[in-house]
């Protein structure tokens, strides 16, 4: 605190002496009264005080924070306090105003395995582009397709009783989520959740992304141990570990 009102002092004499030059190289006829002066030198105080540094509380949301039942995204110390019941964690935060919503937040739990399709031969209406952030639109349509179930689909939409949209992320979803498991996981298990695995043997999950050019037989599978991809048959049942996309 000394050094830094040490600091504001000696501002306040450099300044004082800028003024007292152009002061005296001006002509008289156009000196400034004492009053101008005085504007002047508060205005150069408020600018350089405009520059200092300053702290102020960071409330925004990141990758690790909670989401509750409720809907409210908060840190996990604001959570462990809070008595709410939590249902997801943060995993990414979205920069692209041409994507919709502020990020995903991926659940705690698995769900159990099921079914892409409860036949194969039709298909289902999704974007089969790998590349895309779409599951939340891809799982909708697995929804309303209706020359064929989608088991799967159907085990996602029976979280809703939440009032949360979840869905099946799509293969770049699940990028992202791989991406971050090492930084989630801790939360995930904090909140007595299971993390996201790496173990040959649990690693599979289903993608909401069907294959081109043979999207009436086959799905993407995502491996949360290496991040590979794999086309599969959609009548094979494998997990899934459900997403939503968090909104203000």
């Amino acid at each position: 605190m000394i050094n830094k009102i040490q600091n504001m002092n000696g501002i306040k004499i450099r300044i004082g002496g800028m003024a007292k030059a152009i002061y005296n190289k001006i002509g008289k006829g156009m000196r400034p009264g004492r009053m101008a002066l005085g504007m002047m030198l508060a205005t150069m105080l408020g600018l350089v005080a405009c520059d200092e540094h300053r702290d102020f509380p960071d409330t925004g949301m990141k990758v690790g924070h909670i989401l509750c039942t409720d809907g409210e995204v908060m840190s996990y110390e604001d959570y462990n306090q809070s008595g709410k019941e939590a249902i997801a964690v943060v995993f990414h935060l979205n920069r692209d105003e041409a994507v919709a919503g502020n990020g995903y937040a991926v659940y705690l739990h698995d769900l159990a395995p099921e079914a892409f399709a409860d036949s194969i031969g039709i298909v289902q209406g999704t974007s089969a582009d790998p590349a895309a952030l779409d599951g939340n639109e891809n799982t909708f349509a697995l929804y309303e397709t209706t020359e064929t179930a989608s088991p799967m689909a159907e085990q996602v939409f029976d979280l809703w009783k939440y009032g949360q949209s979840a869905y099946v992320p799509s293969v770049a979803q699940m990028r992202l989520l791989y991406a971050s498991r090492e930084a989630v996981n801790p939360y995930i298990e904090r909140c007595g959740g299971v993390p996201i695995p790496d173990s040959a043997n649990e690693c599979w999950y289903w993608t909401s992304t069907e294959v081109a050019g043979q999207e009436a037989a086959k799905a993407w599978l995502y491996s949360t141990g290496s991040g590979a991809i794999q086309e599969t048959p959609k009548w094979q049942a494998h997990k899934v570990r459900p997403i939503v996309t968090l909104n203000e």
